[in-house]
């Protein structure tokens, strides 16, 4: 792990939740997600191509995205995109709201462990 990159088993449990929010303003193809993740992290995280195809294929059997492939590019490949669906749309809303619960519960228990550590 580099100075700059976050341990993956941090993100590891979100993996869904954040392609999915990769898809709330349009579809994607798969490299596009990759490199937007990498780029809003600031290189701090980097969804790998495997992981990212392992969990589109995940979310497309729960109904939460669906594909579709897209025109022949310049290469003479044509790319699949990815589209939310509306049950993807309030998954994400849903896991969204446990997100910040769950971190404002983390942050609470992490902050009296640091004032615990202050009165000793």
């Amino acid at each position: 792990m580099t100075g700059n990159s976050i341990n993956s088993d941090l993100i590891r449990g979100h993996i869904d939740t954040i392609i999915l929010g990769m898809l709330q303003d349009c579809d994607k193809y798969g490299y596009e997600i990759c490199k937007e993740v990498t780029d809003l992290s600031g290189g701090a995280y980097e969804l790998k191509e495997p992981t990212l195809y392992s969990a589109a294929r995940r979310l497309e059997k729960q109904g939460l995205v669906s594909s579709y492939w897209g025109d022949e590019v310049s290469g003479g490949g044509r790319r699949k995109y990815y589209t939310i669906t509306q049950q993807g749309v309030a998954i994400y809303h849903q896991n969204l709201q446990e997100w910040n619960r769950a971190l404002a519960i983390i942050e609470k228990l992490l902050s009296r462990e640091a004032r615990t550590k202050e009165d000793h």
